[in-house]
């Protein structure tokens, strides 16, 4: 035995490990593997996910690489039973087997039902379900959106309805509608048209509609993921979910602003029909003009009702007609009467309207009138007797009223008399001025009026005093900065 033990070959650990992983790789090269999977935490920091599959009685360590967990069209959850398919392989350095992951398949649908409820609930309790969050959608909308397959029957049967019920401007966002990338493109759809501008060169539009025909739970399960739920929620244009038949419910459905049973149905939900909206426009006109018709129809007798009442504009005026003619009729009559009436008292004051007479009566009030300046000073002179003083033409007493008048022009007289003094040449020449004139009396107000020889008279505030211009020239005057300035400004005329 000991001989035995002694010619065994010798053999290092990582040998060891490398045999048993060929061994392994060569009989159990691609497995699919069912079970639950347990300890799942998500992504690592390097990208990888690690979690177990187990059953009742045994369990297998399973990790994702980075590459293949993006590729992945249904990712692992805590307590799913799936189905697993990859390669079996060893870990050397803790001595394990397990499974490389290329593909996770839930196991049956059952799973996927059981899956989908839980995050039916989750994302229900955070509100995105609530009816208060749907939005209406525009009555006639001028640009649809539509992410769909560009090669399905779908798009087709859309753009067909749209053409029968409302012709209208369709935008087309191609996606794959079922497989691994599916969502990813779905959701990049959603947002590229809520992110187009309003006036830019691809039109934004006002309706978007996300439609996909019937099939398997499986083949639908891309609008059932989170990220597809979110942008539809996020969506600032009103969105019509169109997945499926009748039957098929997806999450999209709940989220979405309306549900139509089928991409058909969502054409018709958005927009109306065309003749029936003609129709509709035409009997409304067709309303408002008889109600117009019945409006004045009921103005017309009310005015009628209410002409019926007033007096006849010929009656109005008929007994001012009256009147004028009377008047006029007894006018020329009046005439005749008033001149023979002025004649006879123009006959009686003739004889009194001589030329002697008027004379008299002139130089009687010329006399009263010098009579009345000659006594004024004197009354004026006394202040305190003013006002008993009077002047009756008659009599020949000065009254108040005239008093007061020549007051007021006296007084305004020496306020000219005053205003006078001020402007007098005179007190000008008192404070070191002379005025020069020729010997005709005429005053000279600028040397260029003088020539040498010349002779003047200077007159100061004392006398007047005679002179002669020499021959020397004028010293010329310095003039003002402002006189300067305004000589240097151009004429505005």
């Amino acid at each position: 035995m000991t001989d035995i033990l002694t010619n065994a070959t010798e053999f290092t650990v990582s040998e060891i490990a490398q045999a048993v992983r060929r061994t392994v790789e060569e009989n159990f090269g691609y497995v699919r593997v069912r079970g639950e999977i347990s300890g799942f935490r998500g992504q690592h920091a390097s990208g990888h996910c690690y979690f177990t599959l187990k059953d009742e009685n045994a369990s297998i360590d399973a990790v994702v690489w980075k590459t293949s967990f993006a590729r992945l069209s249904f990712k692992p959850q805590e307590g799913l039973e799936v189905i697993a398919t990859g390669r079996l392989t060893t870990f050397p350095r803790s001595s394990k087997y397990q499974i490389v992951v290329d593909n996770i398949e839930p196991a049956g649908a059952g799973a996927l039902m059981a899956l989908l409820e839980e995050r039916r609930k989750k994302l229900a309790a955070e509100g995105l379900f609530a009816r208060e969050r749907k939005r209406p959608l525009p009555y006639l909308p001028r640009v649809i959106g539509v992410v769909t397959s560009p090669t399905g029957a779908v798009i087709r049967d859309i753009l067909h309805r749209l053409a029968d019920r409302f012709p209208s401007h369709v935008v087309v966002w191609p996606v794959r509608v079922q497989g691994e990338t599916s969502a990813a493109e779905v959701v990049a759809a959603i947002e590229g048209f809520n992110a187009l501008p309003p006036e830019g060169a691809i039109p934004r539009p006002d309706l978007l509609i996300v439609a996909r025909g019937g099939g398997s739970i499986e083949d639908l399960w891309g609008f059932n993921e989170e990220t597809v739920v979110r942008a539809v929620a996020a969506s600032r244009i009103p969105l019509i979910s169109a997945v499926g038949h009748e039957t098929d419910t997806t999450l999209i459905d709940y989220v979405a602003d309306m549900r139509a049973p089928t991409p058909t149905a969502a054409a018709e939900a958005a927009v109306p029909v065309r003749s029936e909206l003609i129709g509709y426009v035409e009997d409304l006109g067709l309303r408002q003009r008889n109600g117009a018709r019945r409006i004045a129809s009921n103005l017309r007798d009310r005015l009628r009702a209410a002409g019926a009442g007033l007096p006849r504009p010929a009656d109005l005026v008929s007994t001012h007609r009256q009147r004028l003619d009377h008047a006029g009729s007894n006018l020329l009559a009046a005439l005749r009467h008033a001149s023979q009436a002025k004649a006879i008292a123009l006959a009686r004051a003739a004889p009194l309207l001589r030329p002697d007479m008027l004379r008299q009566r002139v130089r009687e009030l010329d006399t009263r009138l010098h009579q009345l300046v000659g006594r004024a000073p004197r009354a004026l002179a006394n202040g305190a007797g003013r006002a008993r003083l009077r002047f009756d033409p008659v009599a020949g007493r000065l009254t108040p009223a005239f008093a007061r008048i020549l007051a007021t022009h006296s007084q305004r007289l020496q306020a000219l008399d005053k205003l006078l003094a001020s402007l007098s040449y005179e007190n000008v020449l008192a404070r070191g001025y002379a005025l020069v004139r020729r010997p005709d009396g005429a005053v000279v107000a600028a040397q260029a009026g003088l020539n040498p020889g010349d002779i003047v008279a200077l007159q100061f505030a004392d006398g007047e005093v005679g002179a002669t211009i020499s021959g020397a020239p004028a010293m010329p005057r310095r003039r003002s900065r402002s006189q300067t300035d305004n000589d240097s400004q151009e004429s505005l005329f």
